[in-house]
């Protein structure tokens, strides 16, 4: 059976304030040629399907549109979803009835019997191969939220309740599954020793607390299909547990990534192989820059002209090393890229004497500062002195509690 991996779209995504919505197009009907020419048997998408809990219209049209033109195209395709943390899971769920009648399936959230028992049934879903029949089960594990996995016997241990969740479902599905009958984990977390983009993937680690071990996964899963990490990358050097990554750039400091999906071939209970599918790039990103002003207003008048606007222009970030704040460096700028084939989204300056992002060397807007970083900051001026650790993971734990209660639509 073959398997297509992928994760964070983050459809309804802008770059700072400019909308992608060409981009996403581009890679959706990308990705429907792919699963057509791989022959997949199965679609999974690891999480952060939307960029925000409340995504845009246009957005959540791109989706819809894709799994019906998937449908359309190959019947016997399974397609099956996860919330990830910036999604709602009760959005990602809320048009699951008709989805099903659709081979697609959307988990956004956990769920309790009355007798404190997982809801297995809705997190266990048959994956069937070309002759229809059920050759492979998947584990459908959404952003597993502290609210969710607290409480009871477990009180306030967060990787204690993520670890019963992980344990319980799989031993339902041992029971469940028949001889050659491959399980499949699909799971939105932060697994230990992931390499994070800084710029784009939101801290979702409390304390420490829930960068996730890979023994959570254990030997009798032939794979594991992650997302929230941006970067492609094995976990624990684990050829089974895997980030596919996101499919395009979704900052500048991802432009050096290796953007794609993965194809996993499965025989029988066994992974086969995973190769990448390289993503193409709709749109180009490009930095020019960190540099003095003049070789940057060089390097600027040294881009190629264009003539009528193209939705396909690279949008560029200039980076300007300073002696002192220069009042006319946008409208500098501005003038050495008229005409040029890119549109400017972000300006970021830099003044010598100073190293380092605290001492201000490089001008953020808000939207560039995670919450963590505001508070720590916010603290500092408050206290004249760093937050400890405990009062970062009340802060995280409480960032964690108000994101739950909003993310219903």
């Amino acid at each position: 059976m073959r398997l297509i991996h992928t994760s964070d779209w983050h459809l309804g995504q802008t770059l700072h304030g400019q909308d992608r919505d060409h981009e996403h197009a581009a890679f959706l009907a990308w990705l429907l040629d792919q699963l057509v020419v791989q022959q997949a048997d199965a679609l999974l998408i690891a999480g952060d399907v939307f960029d925000t809990i409340n995504p845009p219209l246009k957005a959540q049209e791109r989706l819809y549109d894709f799994i019906v033109r998937a449908h359309e195209r190959l019947p016997n395709l399974d397609i099956v979803m996860i919330a990830g943390n910036h999604d709602s899971g009760g959005r990602i769920e809320l048009p699951a009835p008709l989805m099903r009648r659709l081979n697609a399936h959307a988990i956004g959230r956990i769920a309790w019997l009355d007798d404190g028992t997982l809801d297995h049934d809705r997190l266990l879903v048959p994956l069937t191969d070309a002759q229809g029949k059920a050759a492979a089960w998947c584990l459908a594990l959404p952003f597993l939220r502290p609210a969710e996995v607290t409480g009871g016997e477990i009180g306030d241990d967060y990787l204690g309740g993520i670890r019963q969740v992980h344990e319980r479902l799989i031993a339902a599905a041992e029971t469940r599954r028949k001889p050659g009958q491959a399980l499949i984990a699909m799971s939105h977390a932060h697994m230990a020793g992931g390499a994070v983009s800084e710029d784009s993937e939101r801290n979702i680690v409390i304390g420490h607390a829930e960068a996730l071990p890979a023994s959570l996964f254990p030997e009798p899963i032939a794979y594991v299909a992650l997302g929230h990490l941006h970067k492609p990358q094995r976990v624990a050097g684990d050829e089974r547990i895997r980030y596919s990554g996101s499919p395009l750039p979704l900052s500048f400091a991802e432009v050096n990534y290796p953007h794609q999906v993965l194809r996993v071939d499965l025989d029988g209970e066994r992974l086969l192989a995973v190769e990448a599918l390289p993503v193409p790039r709709a749109v180009d990103m490009l930095r020019v820059g960190r540099a003095p002003l003049v070789e940057v207003l060089a390097q600027l008048e040294a881009l190629p002209a264009v003539g009528l606007f193209d939705e396909a222009l690279p949008w560029l970030e200039v980076r300007v090393q300073l002696e002192s704040p220069l009042p006319d460096l946008r409208q500098q700028i501005e003038r050495a890229i008229e005409g040029k084939a890119c549109r400017l989204v972000r300006i970021a300056s830099e003044y010598a004497g100073r190293t380092g992002e605290q001492d201000g060397d490089v001008l953020l807007g808000l939207d560039r500062i995670s919450p963590e970083a505001l508070f720590t900051r916010a603290w500092q001026a408050e206290y004249g002195t760093l937050p400890d650790e405990q009062a970062l993971s009340d802060f995280a734990s409480l960032l964690q509690r108000i994101e739950f209660e909003d993310s219903d639509p």
